[in-house]
């Protein structure tokens, strides 16, 4: 299947490692023009040799730590210089923040932040453009099964619940006008540096259990199957798809 992603411009925010990277391998392969944003300067210059040998036609990228700038402001200045962009993807987010089910509301806003708001606050000057230039634009959220099964880390699960109602009721209101808003709600996925592959790695009984008792494919997924799955949402063969919510979680129970 033709994704005809080729040539266009993709930016993706959280590029460097995990889910981010499979995902601008993914890119790359479609030969698309890409333009990744990550803090490592190091790791960014390896996804760019790994993604120019996988046939990317252009890579740029720009160092930078979302959560300590004014992201509206970021979201301006790669416009400027690599855009108008055809495709924007956030992979930031994470559920390494307080597990403190009684923490203030501080500790919930920083796990807001870094799982929604700052990819929020760059739509926000993106969705404008796109509507004010009449020009379709496809964005795409790495979400979580957590924010459906409302497990794991409770600050984690509430902040992408946040993320998935925005994607739904924003991407309603724009869909008519050209813009698509989505998100892949990963579930359990092994990949080197990952949660999940560690455990493997240490041999733990969790992992067995896990997958008897909630994996009905009775396995991990790859960051590779995430990656087709945004793939295709960013693709013109996903043009009845907006304000979707899609689960990639293996049957997870």
């Amino acid at each position: 299947m033709d994704l005809n992603i080729m040539g266009k411009k993709v930016l993706i925010i959280g590029a460097s490692k995990g889910i981010g990277r499979g995902i601008c391998v993914g890119f790359a392969k479609e030969k698309a023009v890409i333009t990744a944003v990550a803090r490592t300067i190091s790791l960014l210059e390896e996804i760019k040799k790994e993604c120019k040998k996988e046939g990317a036609l252009e890579f740029n990228y720009v160092s930078a730590d979302i959560m300590t700038i004014d992201n509206y402001e970021l979201a301006r200045q790669l416009n400027a210089d690599y855009g108008p962009f055809d495709i924007v993807v956030h992979c930031v987010g994470g559920s390494l923040t307080s597990r403190d089910v009684t923490g203030r509301s501080s500790e919930f806003e920083h796990a807001l932040k870094f799982n929604a708001l700052c990819g929020i606050d760059m739509n926000s000057y993106f969705i404008k453009h796109a509507i004010d230039n009449n020009r379709t634009l496809r964005i795409t959220h790495v979400s979580s099964i957590s924010a459906d099964k409302l497990r794991g880390n409770p600050l984690y699960a509430s902040a992408k619940a946040y993320l998935n109602a925005y994607i739904t009721s924003v991407g309603r209101e724009i869909a008519a006008k050209g813009v698509a808003l989505n998100s892949v709600m990963p579930g359990a996925i092994a990949f080197e540096g990952g949660y999940w592959n560690q455990l493997i790695i240490d041999k733990a009984p969790k992992v067995e259990d896990f997958l008897r008792h909630h994996q009905a494919i009775n396995r991990f997924g790859t960051v590779e199957e995430v990656a087709n799955v945004v793939l295709f949402l960013s693709s013109d063969k996903a043009s009845f798809i907006v304000a979707s919510n899609v689960p990639v979680d293996g049957g997870n129970m």
